[in-house]
């Protein structure tokens, strides 16, 4: 099902065009600093990062979803109570690794947005790592199907995303290279790669 979009492109033209939009955003957002003015952990601040990412593409950029949604037999959370998980899920812990993993894999079973879920809580993740820890995902370096089959297990046991992650963490938080290639891991991951971060 496609959504509605400000582009007023459908099929291959509106999925290139939403990419070289999209992560062109992403690049600013570090490289302009913006991502410093953002809550760091909650869920006002996954907001900000995916308004940030998708205002000039979709009108409901940054609006938690009022539509049930799922990604093969995998339900997310219902929009009936997503206000409230999305509340105990900003009140979560994030001191330690592993509390981190467990709030980006609860944000992840939340799917507060119709779209861009993945994207925009990558980076968010990434923000509690650098605050709390002094580490970011090196997101090129995690191969896509194990990063995939990872999240799709994650909801009963967060084991192997941890595991996963914690190889590919990287203590150069500042580096733009890793951060270029990490957006384009990030996006690969759902299926993005028509442009390379550092070309936009």
């Amino acid at each position: 099902m496609e959504l509605p979009n400000r582009l007023g492109l459908t099929g291959l033209a509106f999925l290139r065009e939403e990419e070289r939009i999209s992560k062109t955003k992403a690049k600013r957002l570090f490289e302009e600093r913006v991502i410093d003015t953002f809550e760091v952990g909650t869920y006002a601040g996954l907001q900000a990062i995916h308004r940030w990412l998708f205002e000039d593409i979709y009108d409901f950029a940054g609006e938690t979803r009022k539509l049930n949604i799922a990604k093969g037999s995998f339900r997310f959370a219902s929009a009936l109570y997503l206000d409230d998980a999305l509340r105990q899920i900003s009140a979560m812990p994030q001191d330690t690794y592993e509390q981190i993993i467990a709030k980006y894999v609860e944000m992840n079973i939340a799917h507060p947005f119709l779209e861009g879920n993945g994207r925009a809580t990558r980076i968010w993740l990434d923000c509690m790592l650098k605050q709390e820890l002094g580490r970011v995902v090196d997101w090129s370096r995690v191969d896509r199907e194990d990063y995939l089959l990872a999240m799709e297990r994650s909801p009963v046991r967060d084991t192997e995303i941890r595991l996963l992650l914690q190889s590919a963490l990287t203590d150069r938080v500042n580096d733009r290279l890793i951060l270029m290639h990490s957006i384009d891991a990030s996006y690969r991951y759902e299926g993005y790669n028509q442009y390379k971060t550092e070309d936009l």
